[in-house]
């Protein structure tokens, strides 16, 4: 997730959070629907009863979370949703889109309904601007400045918001989620965008695993605004 991280991380396991997006042909949901619901999938997996304690994920999780947080956004379509709904997990649904979210498994075990469904092909577009962030929602502030695949962009909103659940105090988590995650996914303008990198918000720095140089700063997530 961050050049940040330690470079023991990478003398461990790695895992990687699998996230599968519906699109259909005739019926691709809006580009922000999709990124704003990728991070909530992000968020519900991990406050799920399953992936903390001594909940069936739970050591997934946390394998996850000790190595390099990694996330890989595949889409599907008709058969190949439905299969891939039939494995554990948790969808999430926005105002079109459609995420559904698996428990971290290791870079080479995917599952096969998994395994070979596509990277590419997730280039979506909005059919008009989306506008203010509602009142009460996180901002997950996109870097004006780089050019990502939607998929990308999905797995990078989800970064931003697993550092803002990281960095919340439990009052304002417990309020956050019990709101169901409300979060708006907008591009920072660029004027703006050197200040919020230096604002002591939570930054996201690509690895550079794809598309992007490694260290790029990708999404600055802003706590929901309360008044």
């Amino acid at each position: 997730m961050s050049s940040d991280e330690t470079d023991s991380r990478d003398e461990r396991p790695q895992f990687v959070l699998p996230l599968v997006v519906r699109i259909e042909r005739d019926a691709p949901p809006a580009r922000t629907d999709a990124l704003e619901t990728a991070a909530r999938a992000v968020l519900e997996l991990l406050t799920d009863g399953r992936s903390t304690g001594e909940g069936e994920w739970a050591r997934a999780v946390a394998d996850w979370q000790d190595a390099r947080i990694r996330k890989v956004v595949r889409r599907a379509r008709g058969a190949e949703w439905r299969r891939a709904c039939a494995l554990p997990g948790i969808t999430v649904t926005g105002t079109e889109a459609e995420v559904r979210v698996f428990p971290p498994v290791p870079l080479d075990g995917w599952p096969k309904d998994l395994a070979r469904l596509q990277v590419s092909g997730t280039d979506l577009d909005d059919p008009a601007a989306p506008g203010p962030a509602p009142e009460g929602a996180a901002v997950l502030w996109f870097n004006p400045d780089l050019d990502m695949s939607a998929g990308k962009s999905m797995a990078q909103a989800g970064h931003g918001a697993q550092l803002l659940w990281w960095a919340m105090p439990d009052a304002e988590r417990t309020a956050w989620r019990e709101a169901g995650f409300p979060l708006a996914v907008r591009t920072a303008p660029a004027a703006d965008w050197p200040a919020l990198t230096t604002s002591g918000l939570r930054v996201v720095r690509d690895a550079g695993f794809t598309e992007i140089a490694p260290g790029s700063a990708t999404v600055v997530s802003a706590f929901p605004r309360t008044g």
